[in-house]
């Protein structure tokens, strides 16, 4: 099988570095990224064009409402979804306000994601870890200030009232700390994607990829191994 990598919000294929030593045994790992396209959607569109034939769609935060739009765009190529860390829930009227907030300087201003937003991602006990929050923000230095733009312009509308219609084999993944994901929220998708799996990774924030790789890998792969 081949596990396409959706990242999220300013984030880019680095996301899974610690990751791809335990994943390579179950075939080609394809990383992708969120810069092209206006939403959600159009994101899709282009990964789609760009994918595998078949593929295991593995999406991070933002790149789980991609994942899922995959696996409704084109069920028969996506064989399975991994969700990690994401939501079926539509932007609340907070996080659009922040979000237009940080549109009102133009793209060349963008010198990275803040340190008090980076640090609201990651478990409470790495809020003082320079290495890894020079990490998160160079994810996003790389991706510039454009990307920074078009992804906090886009909006998330939700799609719980559509998880039903997913059919593939999923597993999501929770973090025990997350700060931006509540645990309810994990709970919401298992419900509404029938026949899923729910696992919660401990001691871990937000960027499960980045805080915890091995456990979150670890827990892949156990999924993993009962599809095969």
């Amino acid at each position: 099988m081949t596990l396409l990598l959706i990242p999220g919000f300013m984030a880019d294929a680095t996301l899974w570095d610690e990751m791809t030593d335990d994943l390579a045994p179950f075939g080609p790992l394809v990383a992708t990224d969120l810069s092209r396209g206006e939403d959600i959607e159009r994101l899709a569109a282009a990964i789609l064009a760009d994918a595998p034939e078949r593929f295991v769609a593995v999406g991070f935060s933002m790149g789980g409402y991609v994942a899922r739009e995959l696996a409704r765009i084109a069920p028969e190529r996506v064989e399975a979804l991994i969700l990690i860390a994401t939501s079926a829930r539509g932007d609340t009227e907070e996080l659009i306000r922040q979000r237009r907030s940080a549109l009102k300087a133009p793209p060349r201003a963008f010198k990275g994601l803040s340190r008090p937003a980076i640090v609201s991602s990651l478990h409470p006990d790495l809020a003082n870890d320079e290495a890894m929050i020079a990490r998160v923000r160079d994810m996003g230095l790389r991706l510039g200030g454009e990307v920074f733009h078009r992804q906090s312009a886009m909006a998330r509308a939700g799609d719980l009232n559509r998880l039903g219609e997913i059919v593939q084999p999923t597993l999501i993944v929770a973090a025990d700390a997350d700060r931006l994901r509540s645990a309810e929220e994990a709970e919401e998708l298992h419900r509404g994607i029938k026949g899923s799996t729910l696992k919660t990774v401990p001691h871990s924030g937000h960027m499960i990829p980045l805080e915890q790789p091995k456990a979150l890998a670890r827990v892949m792969t156990e999924w993993l191994n009962t599809l095969s």
